[in-house]
């Protein structure tokens, strides 16, 4: 079984390194037959700078053609705006004349598209298979095996392994103010605007003052994150490659147009279009969730309820979040995800969604009444019942990914208070915020007026986008699954969880219930709960655990030697439906024994 395993481990590697030299892959070329730009003037001056330059028929490295297309770009936009100073053409506007940022973020994936040749665009699905296809096989036939050992929770070094150990508190925030500094600089620039980089930064220094002084939070308790003498450098190295992928995803896609085109003939052939990068991310998204999901049930394969709950979010990734949507593209219908509700579908209610599914016909219609009911009952309702478990641990895919793809670094969640102290701190003012934006893009879409109380809507919109849409959720929620766990988006800034945890912890049936006289104080519960709750603390004292961040994903559950937690959806009363259960309950009034 070891050589099996070894041999998909090498088969995996090797897909990775494929997939990375791909970047780098081909030449591309800019001529006039393949130059796509359609304004006039921009395309006339463009052109008449790259002759210059001598740019023109003369094939580049991809890398090298995007900086140097840019400053064609760049140098043409001046020219635009020097003439605009002494003749204007008539009917066209400045803002239309000259090149915006938007329009350089259109016009050079184009010409890498209609330019590009290489051993990618001659051969997509050879790479598909050497990337995609390898990776696929490898993983399996590294994680099959594991099918056939015993059953239960064998802990496997996970503090002693180079790749799951995790970081120590020194290194960790180098790591983490060196990711959020490089995300707010970035932002000044993507921006145009120094006023949003440096009101989120004065916000992270108020929650910081809060947390840290305001409320005194000295944190005695030892229950922290595992912090080892020596850092697991492959844990460092797995999420720097996966910081870099989502910067280049959200923010460079022109450089991963290699990527985007080995996926091209599985666009097509789903929706009847060519590939974007989120098609890719899509793609990978699913595979990744599939292969990792089946990782998770050899892990959990004597707990039923894992079982199924990794099934489901399987399903729901595979049918809902991908195959669904593309086919809806394919006939001529707008592109949904059924499962994804605001407000973490931030943009539902912008204008060019409404517009798009209220010209869409009934199905259209369908959606958008769909997205405003569930928000409006079908979420309280079912969380009211089942807790926050039915979305975040069921049907979410963001909390799909975590739960298989991150599952390997869920005992790296940080237990202490202060860390608690932020999770509430930070997503309950990334719901406000989402609130806040959408209250001014309905009053914008009803009203016309582009500025609410001195703030322009659009760069609200653009704001929110950037630093939470993309770089919150992104960059850092799924980057630091190998540095800080695997539910850093889902704890600390999903704005639907922070809803879901709202309802759960007033309105809500669901909690996780404990048999105090059974614990024996091991501290898996509290190890392996990705939402930084320290369970054994709860089980100790007989208390049922209500937090709004648990997920209830049942995985403390599961790895109990002796079943003394239990998720439970009871009608009763917290202090006396499962009294019958339990030999020590403590409550904050007494302690009580029972027979």
């Amino acid at each position: 079984m070891k050589i099996i395993q070894k041999i998909g481990l090498v088969l995996f590697c090797i897909a990775l390194l494929v997939f990375t030299a791909m970047l780098g892959l081909g030449t591309v070329e800019l001529n006039e037959s393949n130059f796509s730009v359609e304004d006039p003037y921009h395309r006339a001056e463009i052109l008449n700078v790259a002759k210059e330059e001598g740019f023109l028929n003369k094939p580049i490295s991809s890398i090298s053609f995007i900086s140097s297309y840019k400053n064609i770009i760049k140098k043409a936009s001046n020219n635009l705006a020097e003439k605009a100073k002494t003749s204007l053409p008539e009917g066209v506007q400045i803002w239309d004349y000259t090149i915006a940022d938007w329009r350089v973020k259109e016009y050079v994936p184009a010409a890498i598209k209609n330019g590009s040749a290489g051993p990618v665009k001659d051969n997509p699905f050879l790479f598909l298979f050497l990337t995609f296809g390898l990776a696929i096989i490898g993983g399996l036939m590294f994680i099959i095996p594991k099918f056939s050992e015993p059953e239960g929770i064998k802990n496997n070094g996970i503090y002693h392994n180079s790749l799951t150990r995790g970081i120590g508190f020194n290194t960790k925030l180098i790591y983490l103010l060196g990711t959020i500094i490089a995300v707010l600089i970035y932002g000044f620039f993507y921006m145009s605007d120094l006023f949003w980089p440096i009101a989120t930064l004065i916000l992270g220094l108020l929650i910081t003052y809060l947390v840290f002084y305001k409320q005194d939070s000295k944190d005695h308790n030892p229950q922290r994150t595992t912090a080892p003498i020596n850092t697991g450098m492959l844990g460092i190295i797995a999420g720097t490659y996966m910081l870099i992928f989502y910067v280049l995803l959200y923010w460079a896609p022109a450089y991963i147009h290699n990527w985007i085109t080995m996926v091209n003939p599985l666009s097509e052939f789903l929706s009847g279009g060519q590939a974007s990068q989120w098609f890719l991310y899509g793609l990978m998204y699913t595979c990744i969730v599939i292969v990792m999901g089946i990782r998770m049930m050899t892990k959990y394969q004597h707990n039923t309820y894992q079982k199924i709950r990794t099934a489901s979010v399987m399903f729901f990734q595979t049918a809902f979040a991908f195959l669904i949507p593309e086919i809806l593209v394919r006939l001529n219908q707008p592109w949904y995800d059924f499962k994804n509700f605001w407000p973490l579908d931030y943009d539902f209610f912008y204008a060019y969604n409404i517009d798009q599914l209220t010209s869409s016909g009934s199905l259209g219609l369908f959606m958008l009444i769909w997205g405003i009911i569930a928000i409006i009952i079908g979420i309280p309702l079912m969380t009211y019942f089942m807790g926050k478990r039915w979305y975040c641990s069921w049907v979410c895919g963001c909390g799909g990914l975590a739960e298989t793809l991150g599952d390997p670094w869920r005992q790296l969640s940080d237990k202490s208070m202060r860390a608690w102290k932020y999770e509430r701190y930070i997503i309950h003012g990334v719901l406000v915020f989402a609130i806040l934006m959408t209250l001014f893009v309905l009053y914008h879409y009803f009203t016309g007026t582009s500025s609410i109380l001195g703030l322009n809507v659009e760069s609200v919109k653009k704001w929110y986008g950037f630093f939470i849409g993309a770089g919150f959720s992104g960059v850092v929620g799924t980057g630091f699954y190998p540095l800080m766990g695997n539910r850093v988006w889902c704890r600390f800034g999903c704005p639907l969880a922070a809803y879901l945890g709202l309802v759960q912890r007033f309105k809500s049936r669901f909690r996780i219930t404990t048999n105090g006289g059974q614990c024996i104080s091991c501290g898996n519960c509290s190890t392996y709960c990705e939402m930084g709750i320290d369970v054994r603390s709860y089980a100790q004292k007989g208390q049922d655990i209500v937090r709004s961040s648990c997920v209830g994903c049942g995985v403390c559950s599961a790895v109990c030697p002796r079943g003394v937690l239990r998720l439970e959806n009871g009608s009763g009363d917290i202090t006396e439906r499962t009294d019958q259960l339990r030999t020590i309950h403590i409550t904050e009034d007494q302690v009580k024994i029972l027979n």
